[in-house]
């Protein structure tokens, strides 16, 4: 049983949460392969290693808050709302379980939309409402007992693709995964493990966890070829890790 005070950061190294970070990781690892471009960028959640099979030539990982226990190096803290990158100058970003824990996601998706190059690709990681997960986490509102995060603001599908619409960030692929019960024990959620390819198959949309990928769409533009000049990717505004003890 959860415990209401868990943050995602603690969860995220309980079994359960191993279970979500391998499946989010194969996944992320399919989709960030065939992506090319120069700059690709990873925001907030350092446990899930988003860019590792991304073969663009500068990767970044940034975050909120510093954390020293982390074996992946954060370039920059900044704030998740207010982007220090230049205007079209990331060909990726990759939000893993960011917007729902923000109290402005729309703001954070405006910024996505500014920094990102046109035909730019963001790749969105959250936990599914409608889900059995999604259920147990309704019912921790009444006892107290919550399975997820208690901080979490859980975002439905067909709402975030309506807010990626509205900011000319196209939908292409939409993936579910993560179909054992909410359990938080080893040797349960390895017995569950034969769920998945069944899950997949015959309630794909009731996975505990999603990953969209979308394009921004520029209108008026066709790309056939290199067309936008390339300048070194500038951060403005953001704390250098390296001057993090200086700040907070």
């Amino acid at each position: 049983m959860q415990n209401s005070s868990t943050d995602l950061r603690t969860w995220l190294e309980q079994p359960v949460g191993s279970y979500v970070r391998a499946w989010e990781e194969a996944c992320l690892a399919r989709l960030t392969t065939d992506i090319f471009g120069f700059n690709a960028i990873q925001i907030g959640q350092p446990r899930i290693n988003a860019l590792a099979a991304s073969r663009m030539p500068n990767k970044w990982l940034t975050n909120n808050v510093a954390e020293p226990e982390s074996d992946r190096r954060i370039v920059v803290l900044h704030d998740f709302v207010d982007l220090p990158f230049e205007s079209q100058s990331l060909d990726l970003v990759v939000l893993p379980h960011v917007l729902e824990f923000s109290l402005e996601p729309h703001q954070i998706l405006r910024e996505i939309e500014r920094v990102l190059i046109p035909e730019g690709k963001v790749i969105i990681c959250g936990f599914n409402p409608a889900s059995m997960w999604g259920l147990r986490q309704a019912a921790g509102q009444v006892t107290g007992r919550y399975f997820l995060p208690k901080q979490g603001g859980f975002i439905r599908v067909p709402r975030l693709k309506d807010w990626l619409k509205l900011l000319s960030l196209e939908v292409d692929s939409t993936h579910f995964g993560c179909y054992a019960p909410p359990v938080n024990g080893q040797k349960w959620l390895s017995q569950f493990s034969l769920l998945e390819p069944v899950g997949r198959r015959w309630w794909t949309y009731f996975g505990a966890v999603y990953v969209i990928q979308a394009v921004k769409r520029v209108k008026g533009m066709h790309l056939i070829g290199p067309a936008i000049k390339r300048n070194p990717l500038r951060v403005h505004g953001g704390v250098p890790v390296a001057n993090r003890h200086h700040h907070g």
